[in-house]
């Protein structure tokens, strides 16, 4: 498999990265351990995970994730063969059971991490991410920033970084990454970090896929003159790009079925924007699943496409996504159904 250098370290990472976050909630440990074996066969080697998965959130199966990696470590070994990827919870009501309400301070950082390395069996963690900032901005399908009504409480992104260089500087962290950041965070960190000696933030995570291009209006320029790389969670947009939920379906067992909570999946033109997608693989004889990934893996800002899958038949086809070329004639249709149906599950 396509191996990607991340610069400024020397990690490089293959180009599909394996997402975890139904492992505990709609996947048995057994589950995980089989998905894990059969992706590092497959040559995988970005494991990414949260301190807060699986999802949906919620108290009684909060941080099992991370608990199934590491046993998956004890039994198989081979740390060293991995890039292991986790984060550490901004602030919000929704994860209020988790230390009271996590914050991106030293207290709720240095015990995240902790606690991270504890479940995940190993000393060292090759990328920490902030899931989301520790201030207002847009999130989970919100498009547009608002102004906050007062004064905000927020920590500091100085006290952040501080606490971030203390874990570099201890061996339990080599590299950071942020996700859901805006380009205003993602331009403050880089600066801070250069004025105060920090360390650099490396990686940004955010939702990107064919009916979600919002990365490409700021942040992609940031990843191209700043030197940063993508991680891309949601590519096939919570299985909404495989064509499954058209004309109404609600297949069994699946995500959008079992929870309605995930609204930004369901916006308007969302539907008429992916039967498109959808006939355009058909029509060019491809899996619309492995078009859409192939798509997301074919731009230059990308590191590792974060695939995730429920059953082992998913998680091979997504897998075989990395050998897929899309030809010009695809990807010229592809850019029309953008411009008719811009952004939809922004």
């Amino acid at each position: 498999m396509e191996l990607r250098h991340i610069p400024h370290t020397d990690l490089n990472v293959t180009v599909i990265g394996l997402g975890t976050m139904t492992w505990g909630e709609q996947n048995t440990e057994a589950e995980g351990h089989e998905q894990m074996d059969a992706a590092v066969a497959a040559g995988v080697n970005l494991f990414d995970v949260a301190e807060m998965y699986p999802v949906p959130p919620r108290a009684e199966t909060c941080h099992e994730t991370e608990r199934i990696i590491g046993t998956w470590f004890a039994a198989r070994g081979g740390r060293d063969k991995i890039t292991l990827a986790t984060k550490v919870m901004g602030p919000g009501e929704h994860v209020k059971y988790l230390r009271g309400g996590p914050r991106l301070n030293r207290k709720h950082i240095e015990a995240a991490c902790e606690g991270s390395l504890r479940r995940l069996q190993t000393d060292y963690i090759d990328l920490y991410q902030l899931h989301w900032p520790d201030r207002s901005v847009p999130l989970w399908g919100e498009r547009d920033f608002k102004f906050p009504s007062g004064e905000e409480d927020l920590v500091p992104i100085e006290e952040t970084l501080e606490v971030l260089a203390d874990l570099q500087a201890a061996g339990k962290v080599r590299y950071f990454g942020l996700s859901n950041e805006t380009a205003w965070g993602t331009m403050t960190f880089l600066r801070l970090a250069k004025e105060k000696g920090w360390p650099r933030i490396i990686t940004i995570q955010n939702s990107y896929s064919l009916v979600n291009r919002t990365f490409d209006h700021s942040l992609a320029e940031i990843c191209y003159r700043e030197g940063l790389r993508s991680l891309p969670y949601s590519p096939l947009a919570f299985g909404k790009l495989t064509g499954k939920y058209l004309n109404g379906a609600r297949p069994a067992g699946a995500r959008l079925t079992l929870w309605e909570r995930f609204a930004r999946y369901n916006q308007p033109n969302t539907d008429e924007a992916v039967a498109a997608y959808v006939r355009i693989a058909h029509e060019a004889g491809l899996d619309p699943a492995q078009m859409a990934l192939a798509w997301v893996n074919a731009q230059p800002h990308v590191a590792s496409n974060l695939i995730g899958a429920t059953s082992m038949e998913q998680l091979r086809s997504n897998l075989a996504s990395a050998d897929l070329t899309l030809g010009s004639d695809v990807m010229e249709a592809i850019e029309a159904v953008h411009r008719s149906f811009p952004n939809p599950c922004a």
